[in-house]
């Protein structure tokens, strides 16, 4: 690859994947022209990442380290994961939720260099030519979003760009695929956010979004282009709105190798969470009750893959469905209301109208409830003792994005259910000491299963995402909870084992492509020493 592309001195130290800033050696500099571009004295990596570290500590928010570490990505790709990757649980918070929601709302205030490629209305009939813009030619995973509902912030339009970046970062750090394999793209149809649309610094078309016919034909054209060009590719929906994320999911899942992390990959993220939850509560799934708080995408995305995994262990759809209880904007969601859109119907039980959250608890009697709705609080002290009351360990899962969001804090989700608690959020939040006894909040992040499931495609090269896939990786990040991490509270591992993790759940989606027939590699004698041999390393290496 260096030889083929033949840099040298500026143009080298230009370029993020090759460039290794002051470690070029002695020899180095001489061939490839740096002596005098580069201070004199030669550093290890380690010590690079000393003096970064040491940088990005320095900054007084996590928006200014967001904004360091989006410059060192730029800058020296392997650096960058090498600092990452050795301290995961510090960074990961920085280069992803919950600070990059806070990155995508100053997007064009802070914008430096672009990454990725942008798509907008104009470009309709051109697509396949942007994407022969992109420079490395062999992509394999492909994030997406228009920008319609970013994390829980709502329309940020072409700003988005921010999500997209971020999740291929994880993809990287946390499941190992070369970053060269990874295509963040937006696709600007608009936006309607009035402040964004009268500020000089947006980066987006300065139009209302456009829906519709027109919306949908770019939306074929870029699917198609990506098949053309990019034919090995995973396509990863993400950050759409309702209506657009559940069609699109359903038009495309069966046709190429696209899923929908909001909907998929959050599902398998609280099942795992559910699993290892009843490592506590010793009851199946299925003899259970669970309350969602919000029944959009996330939200009815977890109980799909909650229902399909009680039909597996024995149970019907429909008892599985009865056990899966909603409360949108309005109040309860049940069969009398006529107000449903398409995906709330199959969870609307027989049962009178609620509107009060505690009325609804009292009601439905839930083992867990699942906040999914990004309304802060809204798991309120009343609603927390009373979990608490008819549940020994009662499940809280506070899940919305960023913390701003959440449906209660740890320390209130600890306190008002006397420590008994089994509590996950999206967002991170700090160990709660509570009468002498420290809890380790567990963080219900993607990040857990996405590069897992990433890795097993590329691996594979699966032609599609499937269910199957899906429940495999929920079962596989379960597996992975030790008695060590229950024993703090835990149901996820620490992030700081993302990268075991996310190889055995990429070895289980592995398997079911193979066993399912859709992968379209030839199966290797040792399936997990193949995924490892394709696990990204970020260490330099010598030029010569």
């Amino acid at each position: 690859m260096f030889e083929r592309r033949n840099l040298r001195g500026v143009q080298l130290l230009h370029d993020p994947i090759l460039n290794k800033g002051t470690s070029f050696t002695e020899k180095e500099r001489d061939v490839f022209r740096l002596r005098g571009l580069l201070p004199p004295r030669v550093n290890s990596q380690e010590q690079q990442v000393a003096r970064a570290l040491e940088s990005l500590r320095r900054k007084d928010s996590d928006l200014e380290r967001y904004i360091f570490l989006i410059a060192l990505q730029d800058r020296d790709e392997k650096l960058f994961y090498r600092l990452v990757l050795d301290h995961l649980e510090e960074l990961v918070p920085i280069i992803y939720t919950p600070t990059v929601g806070r990155a995508c709302q100053e997007y064009g205030h802070i914008f430096r260099r672009p990454r990725g490629i942008f798509i907008s209305l104009e470009d309709a009939g051109e697509v396949a030519s942007l994407l022969c813009n992109w420079p490395y030619k062999d992509v394999r995973v492909v994030v997406v979003t228009d920008g319609e509902r970013i994390l829980g912030l709502g329309d940020l339009g072409a700003d988005g760009m921010g999500i997209p970046v971020g999740k291929l970062s994880l993809y990287t750090a946390c499941g190992g695929i070369d970053p060269q394999l990874c295509l963040p793209v937006t696709i600007d149809v608009g936006t309607n956010n009035e402040e964004l649309l009268s500020d000089p610094l947006y980066i987006g078309r300065g139009h209302h979004r456009v829906r519709g016919p027109i919306y949908d034909a770019l939306i074929k054209e870029f699917i198609e282009a990506v098949q053309g060009l990019f034919p090995r590719a995973l396509i990863q929906f993400e950050d759409f709105g309702n209506k657009n994320a559940f069609r699109l999911l359903a038009e495309y899942r069966n046709k190429v190798c696209a899923f929908n992390d909001d909907i998929q990959g959050t599902a398998a993220v609280v099942l795992a969470g559910l699993h290892a939850a009843g490592r506590f509560t010793r009851k199946p799934l299925a003899e259970q009750r669970y309350l969602f708080f919000g029944a959009g995408e996330a939200g009815t995305g977890i109980a799909d893959l909650l229902v399909e995994e009680m039909k597996n262990g024995g149970w019907s759809e429909k008892a599985a469905r009865r056990c899966c209880w909603f409360a949108d904007s309005k109040g309860l969601v049940v069969s009398s209301r006529h107000d449903l859109a398409e995906h709330k119907v199959r969870y609307a039980h027989p049962h009178s109208f609620l509107a009060d959250p505690l009325c609804m608890i009292e009601a439905v009697r839930p083992a867990a409830i699942i906040g999914v709705s990004g309304q802060p609080g809204i798991f309120s002290e009343r609603i927390l003792k009373r979990m608490a009351e008819f549940n020994e360990r009662p499940i809280i899962f506070a899940l919305s994005n960023p913390t701003s969001k959440s449906e209660c804090t740890a320390e209130a989700a600890y306190r008002f259910t006397e420590g008994r608690a089994i509590f996950a959020s999206g967002s991170p939040f700090d160990p709660v000491v509570l009468d002498g006894r420290k809890f380790v909040p567990s963080q219900g992040n993607n990040a857990y299963i996405f590069p897992g499931i990433g890795l097993g495609i590329v691996a594979s090269e699966s032609r599609r995402v499937t269910d199957r896939m899906i429940l495999a990786a929920a079962r596989a990040l379960a597996a992975e909870v030790t008695e060590t991490d229950l024993a703090e509270g835990r149901i996820y591992p620490p992030l700081a084992r993302i990268r075991g993790v996310s190889l055995k759940i990429a070895l289980a989606v592995a398997n079911e492509a193979y066993d399912q027939g859709l992968a379209a590699a030839p199966r290797p004698s040792d399936l997990e020493s193949h995924i490892r041999a394709q696990v990204f390393v970020p260490a330099y290496t010598n030029y010569v």
